[in-house]
């Protein structure tokens, strides 16, 4: 199971660090991406990270404000959120899966979910 946290409200242009814990499994999954849903839209890819052999990917939307990394020893994974904008609020995922196959940026490419967590920014 995974389990996504720290979610909050901000005021636009503060920061909040997301994380994605792992529990009664392994988090030795290849991939751990971040996607974001906001209301009335499609679920949307953010980041994501492989471990083997180590990369990171990010929307062009959020490149250079967020920073996606993990800790395999605490099974957590983490997006460290700055420059928050009012376009960024939305439920954010985590998903996870082990295989290498599959696509960074689409979400029926990742096999465990966690249940999300609301970012708010305000205006």
């Amino acid at each position: 199971q995974l389990q996504a946290c720290g979610g909050g409200l901000v005021q636009a242009g503060g920061s909040l660090r997301l994380s994605c814990a792992a529990s009664g499994l392994t988090f030795s999954y290849n991939f751990v991406g971040w996607f974001r849903q906001a209301p009335g839209k499609e679920r949307e890819f953010v980041s994501a990270i492989r471990l083997r052999p180590g990369a990171t990917s990010y929307a062009s939307s959020v490149k250079g404000r967020f920073t996606i990394s993990r800790d395999n020893a605490k099974n957590t994974a983490y997006l460290q959120m700055n420059s928050l904008i009012y376009e960024d609020t939305a439920i954010y995922y985590c998903g996870a899966r082990a295989r290498t196959s599959g696509s960074w940026y689409v979400e029926y490419d990742y096999d465990f979910w966690g249940q999300g967590t609301q970012v708010t920014v305000s205006s």
